[in-house]
């Protein structure tokens, strides 16, 4: 008997244990617990060990974590009627435990389905070049409409990223020939403004060649002319001194002098191969003057005495070599000179050529 009774003791302590254990209820850091009692909302469980009476209580747990959707793959027709096929993810955390079960049964598998909806119909008002080149929108677009649908369900979507955008098959050799196309016709842009940019290049070095050509030319011309003018003036000078020297000596030779010229033009004549010789002065009066030369009386002290006297004064003012390279230093000096640097940029400077040009033009005709 006492055997028996010790039994349904440890019976019972069994019983009330296992009783006990029923209502144990452990609700982890990042989970947040839902006591219900006879079908009705107690409150919160925090974190933590927990207790709830047993067969008449029940505990929910949810996980405040984010938690990542996959939104699987669906065929959606663009705006240009391209078919197209899009996934998705989508990254909610409960923020209220509440309404996110007792607003709605699954919450996880409403968002899903939200989302596929959504994202159908934001991609349909685009065109496919819109949802290939920006995803950010139909992200920001997708986040938004779900965020704002499932904020009376307790749960946060926190971030939406188009996963793929898979055009079917024909599309993609449309957009390969597009593609092709498009770089074909940048090949030829670009092709093109190659060779304008050498012509560019080419008429501006021939420009330049040109400039320089005339430039030279038109320095060498003034050196040229320079140089001339200064031979020319030297030159006259020497015959104006040559001639002031035959003056003054001739003055005393009187008609001797010319008598022995005229000697001098006959022997040169005489040396010709014509047949007739044409005098042009008196032939009897050249013979005069001749035997006055070779016999003729000596001159009275009267003329002897009007005789000039011939010194270095007559030569006149001779210049020396070095006052010629003074006179040829300035014609260099006043000759324009082109640095290199302004040749090479001659869109910022004017020719002397091209501005008295320019001046001849606008000066009016007098």
């Amino acid at each position: 008997m006492a055997v028996f009774e010790t039994l349904i003791v440890i019976f019972l302590i069994l019983v009330i244990v296992a009783i006990f254990a029923k209502g144990v209820v452990i609700v982890q850091p990042y989970e947040q617990g839902l006591q219900i009692r006879l079908g009705q909302y107690v409150g919160r469980m925090n974190p933590g060990f927990r207790w709830i009476v047993p067969f008449v209580s029940e505990a929910i747990k949810l996980d405040l974590r984010t938690t990542v959707m996959e939104i699987p793959s669906q065929e959606v027709i663009t705006k240009d009627n391209s078919p197209t096929n899009v996934d998705a993810i989508v990254y909610v955390r409960v923020i209220d435990p509440e309404k996110a079960y007792f607003e709605v049964s699954n919450y996880r598998m409403a968002t899903g389905f939200l989302a596929q909806t959504s994202l159908r119909g934001i991609i349909g008002d685009m065109e496919l070049d819109e949802v290939l080149y920006n995803r950010d929108v139909i992200n920001t677009k997708l986040r938004d409409i779900l965020d704002r649908e499932t904020d009376q369900w307790g749960v946060k979507v926190e971030r939406v990223e188009i996963k793929e955008v898979d055009p079917i098959e024909a599309v993609k050799n449309a957009m390969t020939e597009q593609t092709a196309a498009e770089r074909a016709r940048r090949a030829a842009i670009l092709r093109a403004d190659g060779e304008k940019r050498s012509a560019i290049l080419k008429a501006e070095g021939l420009r330049q060649s040109m400039i320089l050509e005339a430039e030279g030319e038109r320095q060498s011309k003034v050196l040229r002319a320079e140089g001339e003018r200064l031979s020319k003036i030297l030159q006259a000078q020497g015959e104006a001194q040559g001639l002031r020297i035959l003056s003054v000596g001739a003055a005393p030779l009187d008609k001797k002098a010319i008598t022995v010229l005229s000697l001098d033009a006959l022997k040169i004549m005489a040396n010709g191969q014509a047949t007739k010789i044409i005098f042009p002065f008196e032939i009897s009066q050249l013979i005069r003057q001749g035997a006055k030369f070779l016999g003729a009386a000596d001159e009275t002290p009267e003329e002897a005495a009007e005789r000039p006297v011939m010194d270095e004064s007559i030569l006149g003012d001779i210049p020396t070599r070095e006052a010629i390279d003074a006179i040829l230093k300035d014609i260099q000096d006043a000759v324009p000179h082109v640095s290199e640097d302004e040749l090479k940029d001659t869109s910022k400077r004017r020719l002397p050529i091209e501005k008295e040009k320019g001046e001849s033009i606008s000066k009016p005709a007098e």
